[in-house]
């Protein structure tokens, strides 16, 4: 993911944590290719022309063209072929202990969210302090970048700055006066009602909203709010979760089950559609 455009000759030029994510770890050398997206979203090939110790040299070309060197006009990554025709999936996440919330968003990028919308609630025993929102939140951007660049994944995972509940209230409304197909789902333990997974997602929703607790879960009133708020409350049987296993879980579920949608979604009969019409 590369943060600046190319010159106007196809150039690139990548130093700082860049510089040490390709040559360091993706033990990038002259003549190298790797895949890479421009800020404006557009696809390209890049080749390494040289490396020296704080700076590394490239050029930019097609994706399909990478040996003719044609650079431009670059491919919109959005004219790549479509993987998946999935809804957004959203996770809503209680601010857990120390160093547990990197995790979260490694997983949850891998596991291709959609977005993170981290908010305080009740049990949570970070409280962020004026100021610190934000850079909190460029440090969590990052995490997300390279998350990104490890797994590949193509979808633009981002993440906002933490909130109280009641702003995420005042979000999820939002979200859904533009998704009135909206699906919220709350990981609670125990279920406050019989209900799958499989049972609200064959609504076909235009949007997948999880959110998972903190240590402790949520406090009574939370739930409260979160079910008057349309929210589906789902356990996963007796065994109780921590926060991070439960972000993992409940989201890697979620997407398997609407990427398998078309094996388990019931099958209406070719004679019940004519006599329908």
């Amino acid at each position: 993911m590369l943060p600046d455009p190319p010159d106007a000759a196809g150039m690139i030029r990548l130093t700082g944590k860049d510089y040490h994510y390709l040559v360091r770890v993706r033990r990038s050398i002259p003549g190298t290719l790797f895949k890479a997206l421009l800020p404006d979203g557009k696809e390209v090939q890049v080749r390494v022309c040289s490396v020296d110790g704080a700076c590394l040299l490239g050029s930019c070309c097609t994706p399909d063209a990478p040996e003719s060197g044609a650079a431009w006009p670059a491919r919109k990554s959005e004219d790549s072929p479509v993987r998946n025709s999935l809804p957004p999936i959203l996770l809503f996440q209680a601010l857990p202990k120390g160093a547990k919330m990197d995790l979260i968003l490694r997983q949850a990028t891998e596991g291709g969210i959609t977005e993170i919308r981290p908010f305080v609630s009740g049990y949570s025993v970070p409280r962020i302090k004026p100021g610190q929102g934000d850079a909190k939140t460029r440090r969590w951007e990052r995490i997300i970048k390279e998350a990104r660049q490890q797994s590949g994944s193509d979808i633009a995972t981002s993440i906002r700055a933490p909130c109280t509940v009641a702003a995420l209230m005042e979000y999820w409304e939002t979200l859904k006066s533009r998704y009135p197909q909206a699906l919220g789902i709350l990981l609670h333990q125990p279920p406050l009602e019989k209900g799958g997974l499989h049972d609200y997602l064959s609504t076909i929703p235009e949007l997948v909203a999880l959110a998972v607790g903190p240590e402790g879960g949520f406090a009574a009133g939370e739930v409260s709010q979160f079910l008057a708020a349309g929210f589906k409350p789902v356990g996963f049987g007796a065994t109780v979760l921590r926060t991070e296993t439960a972000a993992l879980y409940g989201a890697a579920a979620i997407r398997i089950i609407l990427l398998e949608s078309a094996s388990w979604m019931p099958k209406i009969p070719q004679h019940e559609n004519e006599s329908a019409c």
